[in-house]
């Protein structure tokens, strides 16, 4: 919870073609079904494939603006790493991370520019959030155990509520907000995404590896 406000602030980015926008939709939809004041700011003019996508989800009656301030977010729920460290600014102090340990290789990366290092990044995001409010996804198990890795924005969430890191919302309520917004098509397939991980982790933030089913 945001101090001086009534509102859990929260992050989402990643790159277009991860389903950062459905997430937040997802997010957004299981919130007010719990009578929560929603707002939402999302850069879906940049969601073209590739290209960085991030989204203000703003819980609360104490939220006045969609937009989040500098240092104000609770929690960054990122579907690839070097977007978690691109929205760190936003982190306040205290704040969680949860994200994918999965790089997406930007265009220039292969293409002359900077290399893009993945340990570097981790190393980073433990170094500046801590390793007790760092959560990992572990990306490759989650698509072994799922078939597919179409689904990892939903994992992130369910991974997310299970730390605790979206306030109030739970990982029912955002089941309830699958079952009333995926197409029936992708319905089991999302429903199982939201349990990948011990049925008892996230009871506080932490680094471990995420990656398979409960029994």
């Amino acid at each position: 919870m945001s101090e001086n406000a009534r509102s859990t602030d929260i992050i989402l980015a990643g790159v277009g073609g991860q389903g950062a926008v459905l997430a937040s939709k997802l997010l957004a939809r299981a919130a007010m079904e719990r009578g929560l004041s929603v707002k939402t700011a999302e850069t879906i003019g940049m969601a073209q494939r590739g290209g960085s996508v991030f989204s203000h989800v703003r819980l609360g009656e104490g939220a006045v603006s969609p937009l989040i301030g500098r240092g104000r977010a609770d929690a960054i729920v990122a579907f690839e790493p070097a977007e978690a460290v691109r929205q760190l600014p936003f982190l306040r102090a205290g704040g969680v991370v949860v994200t994918s340990d999965a790089p997406v290789i930007p265009v220039s990366a292969a293409t002359g520019g900077p290399a893009y290092d993945l340990p570097a990044i981790m190393s980073y995001l433990r170094e500046r959030v801590g390793e007790k409010n760092l959560a990992v996804v572990d990306a490759a198990a989650a698509e072994a155990a799922l078939g597919t890795a179409r689904a990892l924005n939903v994992v992130l969430l369910g991974a997310a509520a299970r730390a605790g890191a979206l306030g109030p919302v739970t990982a029912d309520d955002l089941a309830a907000a699958v079952r009333a917004t995926v197409s029936p098509r992708f319905l089991d397939l999302d429903l199982r995404a939201l349990s990948i991980g011990p049925a008892n982790w996230g009871q506080s933030p932490n680094s471990s590896k995420l990656g398979t089913v409960p029994n």
